[in-house]
């Protein structure tokens, strides 16, 4: 088996622990279940799940913290001499408007991982270390020091909070449909035009104005 082969192999066996964890969590409740159930659900056995993730907590949370440091990969590779703010712009809108990506299904496990202590504990380090590896991103790409600046701090808590506040919004406003919008796309859209042009003016409704 080539290396290429052989990565990937594990790469989806990862993904099938993470996302039985999940699914079992969501089902019994987190603190029924055991990493036996996880392992017999994606079909290995528990001996591979240990040789995965050390706990059951690490494996349900393997989820989000694939998507979130995907953001920090698609910083780095986008183009060096790109304004800083469109490459901002162009990985949020990458994200949001890839329709593979299931948004709906990331706020629901968010939710999910929210709601169990044990993992909200857990989750409260990964996020750490997240904020740090954007902030360091965010620093390669402007020339600043994340210890020193602001600016990278700034970045990261700014526009984290805009997308998972949009997000939240557009997941919580479709279950009561009392929004417009067609998409969680659309809202991210309304919410980065209102992190740019600054809140002293609201922008009403669910759709995004035209671009300047």
């Amino acid at each position: 088996m080539s290396s290429g082969l052989r990565d990937r192999k594990k790469a989806e066996t990862r993904a099938a622990l993470s996302a039985a964890a999940i699914r079992l969590g969501r089902q019994q409740g987190f603190d029924t279940v055991t990493a036996e159930a996880i392992a017999r659900d994606a079909g290995v056995s528990t001996r591979t799940f240990h040789n995965y993730f050390s706990s059951k907590e690490e494996a349900a949370l393997y989820y989000l913290e694939q998507a979130a440091f995907e953001w920090v990969d698609l910083i780095e590779h986008r183009p060096q001499d790109e304004d800083f703010w469109d490459t901002v712009r162009a990985i949020v809108f990458e994200i949001v408007d890839d329709p593979e990506r299931e948004l709906t299904e990331t706020v629901a496990v968010a939710r999910f991982v929210e709601e169990s202590p044990a993992l909200l504990a857990k989750k409260l380090e990964f996020d750490r270390s997240l904020s740090a590896a954007f902030k360091k991103a965010v620093a390669r790409r402007t020339g600043l020091d994340p210890d020193r600046d602001l600016y990278p701090s700034l970045v990261q808590a700014a526009v984290g909070a805009t997308v998972s506040a949009a997000l939240g919004f557009f997941a919580e406003a479709s279950e009561k449909g009392s929004t417009t919008a067609e998409s969680a796309g659309e809202v991210v859209r309304l919410a980065m035009q209102q992190l740019e042009r600054g809140f002293r003016a609201p922008l009403t409704g669910s759709t995004p104005l035209p671009p300047d």
